[in-house]
């Protein structure tokens, strides 16, 4: 491939007194609210599953059938999304987190597992358009407005990040509120959390319905459908199975997995593990708000500092430095204890937690934008793939492992991909380097 296509994602178009045909930056403003409003619901949700569907671990183990439902449709989330669109792609995939609410209501084998494997394919579709929606604007803003592509992608990706972090804060805030201290025992408590939830999630669909059509260009419009279906399919096949066969995806694929893994801790370990039994069920969604204020504040910060790869490098590395701190703090150091520190410790364990998450959603994402934006859909599908398998594994695994032996997971998994991604920007330096 091209070198100068890693570093050099300038402007497409040079034309001087040209004027912009529309403010690409209102559809990021709609994608990132819609987003929020579907995922302050689904955010909560997933948070108290593995603590309010125990029996026969329901919780935990229909979001391992999500998520392994979400890896297996990730490999085909790119031919769907190119033949719907990216915009059509994002609507069909809300019906999916809808659905999966409502079979909150009454929990049972027979509601949850269908609900959860039709997520699977409703979040890798969701997913993959959301990555290429973001990308494509970003570069018809680029175009239109004359300014340099790799920094519109990081401040796009960061408001979009920053906003869908705060669905953390938000969500579990009014989980807190609704709940309060009654969650184990209050059906009607759940239930009206639920029916909230819907309500917001509606909202967030209906919301999705304004967003412009681009296709995978960056144009604006429809996707173009004079290509046989046929043709459409196998090519995006290939496409998806020769990023496997490029060393760039390739050393990048650790650090996506690594991200899965992350999240699922917060999601399944370190919620059970440390917040629970310091403060209380009904505790979960105070910390887990604090987890998403940061991972906002974060999301929005690193979005505005990146602008290519050095950027990226020293934000990333800042990010696995302090999610290793935590993980070693609880291997260690970190005991239960009564009073203000017994608090206070999970709290901010959860802030830190959320930093590193912010940096990994934000700088990946751009990462990807960076270094294959002649194949977006490709690549976003990989991303995915790779995250909800990794996630998958944590969701089977965490009932039948301690705490100290995942821990030790966590830190080899972010040790092995942190060097593969320090391999990549050497490799991607030195091909600049020599096609300059």
């Amino acid at each position: 491939m091209d070198s100068h296509d890693e570093e050099s994602p300038l402007v497409v178009d040079n034309s001087p007194g040209k004027t912009p045909e529309q403010n690409h930056a209102k559809d990021v403003h709609i994608l990132s609210s819609a987003f929020l409003l579907i995922f302050l619901a689904y955010g909560a949700v997933q948070n108290l599953e593995s603590t309010l569907n125990t029996e026969q671990d329901l919780g935990t183990t229909s979001l391992g059938i999500l998520y392994l439902s979400f890896t297996f449709f990730s490999l085909v989330a790119s031919v769907v999304v190119r033949g719907l669109g990216s915009k059509n792609a994002l609507v069909l995939g809300t019906t999916g987190y809808w659905l999966f609410i409502a079979a909150n209501l009454k929990p049972t084998w027979y509601t949850m597992v269908p609900a959860s494997l039709y997520l699977g394919f409703a979040a890798s579709i969701i997913w993959v358009g959301q990555g290429t929606y973001l990308t494509s604007t970003a570069r018809s803003h680029a175009r239109d407005y004359n300014v340099h592509e790799g920094t519109v992608i990081g401040n796009f990706n960061g408001e979009f990040w920053g906003m869908f972090a705060s669905h953390q804060f938000i969500g579990n805030l009014i989980s807190l509120a609704v709940l309060g201290d009654g969650t184990e025992g209050s059906t009607s408590n759940t239930t009206l959390l639920y029916v909230v939830f819907l309500g917001s999630m509606t909202l967030g669909t209906i919301l999705m319905c304004f967003l412009t059509k681009r296709n995978h260009n960056g144009e604006d419009g429809s996707p173009d459908h004079s290509v046989g279906l046929y043709s459409t399919v196998v090519s995006l096949l290939k496409s998806v199975v020769s990023l496997l066969s490029d060393v760039r995806m390739l050393l990048i694929i650790p650090l996506i997995a690594y991200s899965g893994l992350q999240q699922a801790f917060v999601w399944a370990e370190f919620t059970k593990e440390i917040v629970t039994p310091a403060l209380g069920v009904s505790g979960v969604g105070g910390a887990m708000a604090v987890y998403g204020a940061f991972d906002a504040i974060c999301s929005l910060t690193a979005g505005r500092l990146t602008s290519g790869l050095t950027s990226i490098t020293l934000i990333v590395s800042g990010g696995a430095v302090i999610q290793a701190i935590v993980f070693l703090w609880i291997l260690l150091i970190y005991r239960l204890t009564s009073g203000v520190l017994g608090i206070m410790y999970p709290l901010l364990m959860a802030a830190i937690l959320g930093i590193g998450d912010g940096v990994f959603n934000t700088q990946l994402n751009a990462l990807l934008g960076i270094l294959f934006k002649h194949d977006m859909e490709g690549a976003f599908a990989q991303l995915k793939v790779w995250q909800s398998a990794s996630t998958a594994v944590v969701f089977f695994l965490s009932p039948y492992i301690s705490l100290k032996v995942m821990l030790l997971v966590m830190l080899a998994a972010l040790g092995l991909s942190y060097s593969g991604f320090l391999l990549l920007t050497l490799k991607v330096e030195k091909a600049f380097s020599s096609g300059s």
